[in-house]
Formats: structure tokens, C-alpha cells, sequence
């Protein structure tokens, strides 16, 4: 009932639309009731972030439905709030403002303070493999949310040690950094090295996408994958598996996990041409060492939610 809209205990997948549903209500928007089917082609579970677009695709139905136009940024930022405030998972705007905002063949560059973005051109003559490990990413919410806190926490003490206000770890610069990390905790450290390092590697493959310059491009996903193995502590051992295997394979520039980590699914960028004989081996090669049979599959950078008429 849209009348007393509540968290569902059992109906998981529906808790998403609700708390979308819940935060237009709240804003006083109005739409009508919705018998609606949803499928999907994507693995659930896998680090996709199928939640995000999920929301952002019933953010997209409501507001067709009730004649209201919100413009895309409110909307995305509409639906983080119903996966914060009422699915109760602390994420962040990058899922959401993807989903809504994305254009075809293009990365999206976001800066998440001030949520400006600009659309970054894909080279061409790759593709996206995304390979699903089948691992299951039990601690995906609660792993993403206490390293949340880690990076907060992280933040209030370097902000201590360098004697000036902190709103977050983007603030410290790399040479503030190394002059401070030996007095924090070691696990702290290493989630601060984490995002200021990381930080540094969107930028640089920014820069390399518009030259282009897919090698780079390539190498600081494989960086990325490092520093979310050590550093930030998402990874696992079924998904450096993957990564290490796709490294092994003609035509790989780059791999990485993507979403939460603790299971889940790696990205990989592919020399168009080599896209099927890639398929078939980093999935014949893992099944050999897991004895888990992982979906594989070939996909491009599409546009963001919209109205198929």
C-alpha cells in the first residue's frame, strides 16, 4: 500500500523499490499504484550493482506514472537515500548516479562532493568482460559499511595529527600522507593509502581513455586490483583467481573486482578480437581450479535508465 509503506522482512529484492516509493512519498510526490514484473540479465549478487539500477529503474517507472519530472542528479541522489536510510546499506552516489546518467560508450567521471560528471569516451576496439565467480558476497554490505567507518575514522584522526579540519580523506595530500600514516593504526592506514591512491588512479584513467591510451588504461585497473587486495582488504581468493587468470590471457589489458568485493564479480578490459576465445578460457580455466562454473559475458557501456517506447 503506498499508504503505509514499510521495510519488508522476507521480499528482499523488493525493499529497493519500496524505499524508493517511501522517499517520493516523502518528498510529496504523488503516483498511481504499479502491478509491475521486473527481470533482469545480469547475475544477482555479483557486484553489479544491480540494486542501484533497480532503483534507478523504479525511480524511472514512478515518475512516468506520475507526471512529475525530477532531473537526473536528484534522482539518483533520491535513490541512495532509499538504499542508506531504507535498505540500510551506506553506499555511496556512484551506483545511483551511473544508472541514471550514463551514456552509451562512455565511463562516467564523477566527483562525489560536488556530484559534477562528465561523460568519458571508451577506446574503441575493446571490450567489457565481466566475469562472475559465483562466490557469494556474504560480507559485501557489512564489509562495505564498517569500511565506511575505517575511512571516517582515518579522516578524524589525520585531521588530528595535521592539526586542521578534515571533511574527508581527499583533502590530505600524498606527501601530508606518508608524513602521518606511521601514527595511525595499521588498518586505518592502509585504508587511507587505499582511497588517496585510487583517487589518483580515476584521474590518471581519465586521461588515458580520452588519449587513448588502453595499456595505461589497463595497467591502473591491475594497480587498483592490487590495492583492493592489500590495502583496502574487499578481496578474496576466488576473485584474484580471476584477475590472474584473465592477466594470463592474449588480448587482457586490464581486470579488477568490481562492487563491494568479498566475492562477487571482476571487470575485465579486452582486445575486441580476442572477446570470445577470453570467454571461453578464463571460464575453463577457473572451473578447472574452483570446480565453480562462473558466468562470463561480453558487454558494453550503455545509456542510463530511460523510457523504452
Amino acid at each position: 500500500s503506498l499508504d503505509d509503506i514499510a521495510h519488508h522482512p522476507d521480499y528482499r529484492w523488493a525493499n529497493y523499490i519500496r524505499g524508493v516509493a517511501f522517499q517520493l512519498t516523502q518528498r510529496g510526490l504523488n503516483f498511481p499504484g504499479v502491478d509491475a514484473v521486473v527481470s533482469s540479465t545480469i547475475p544477482g549478487g555479483a557486484g553489479l550493482s544491480s540494486s542501484a539500477a533497480l532503483e534507478v529503474g523504479a525511480a524511472t517507472t514512478f515518475q512516468t506514472f506520475g507526471n512529475f519530472g525530477l532531473d537526473k542528479v536528484a534522482l539518483a541522489q533520491l535513490c541512495q537515500r532509499a538504499e542508506n536510510e531504507f535498505v540500510g546499506v551506506k553506499s555511496g552516489i556512484m551506483d545511483q548516479f551511473a544508472s541514471a546518467l550514463s551514456q552509451a560508450d562512455h565511463a562516467l567521471l564523477i566527483d562525489c562532493r560536488d556530484l559534477s560528471y562528465r561523460a568519458v569516451p571508451l577506446p574503441t576496439g575493446v571490450v567489457i568482460v565481466v566475469a562472475d565467480t559465483m562466490k557469494q558476497r556474504h560480507l559485501a554490505a557489512s564489509g562495505y559499511n564498517t569500511r565506511r567507518a575505517e575511512c571516517e575514522n582515518a579522516t578524524m584522526l589525520l585531521a588530528q595529527i595535521l592539526g586542521r579540519p578534515l571533511q574527508s580523506l581527499r583533502e590530505v595530500s600524498p606527501k601530508e600522507f606518508r608524513r602521518a600514516e606511521n601514527q595511525l593504526p595499521p588498518n586505518l592506514a592502509k585504508r587511507a593509502r587505499h582511497v588517496l591512491s585510487e583517487n589518483e588512479r580515476v584521474l590518471k584513467a581519465a586521461d588515458a581513455a580520452k588519449k587513448p591510451d588502453v595499456k595505461a588504461f589497463g595497467q591502473l585497473m591491475y594497480e587498483s586490483q592490487a590495492s583492493l587486495r592489500d590495502d583496502y582488504e574487499v578481496s578474496c581468493a576466488e576473485l584474484d583467481l580471476m584477475v590472474e587468470i584473465a592477466r594470463q590471457q592474449q588480448g587482457c589489458y586490464g581486470a579488477r573486482l568490481t562492487g563491494a568485493g568479498f566475492g562477487g564479480a571482476t571487470v575485465n578490459l579486452v582486445r575486441e578480437r580476442d572477446a570470445a576465445e577470453f570467454v571461453n578460457n578464463i571460464s575453463r580455466k577457473y572451473k578447472e581450479q574452483t570446480q565453480l562454473d562462473p558466468i562470463v559475458m561480453t558487454v558494453r557501456a550503455s545509456a542510463g535508465a530511460g523510457l523504452l517506447q
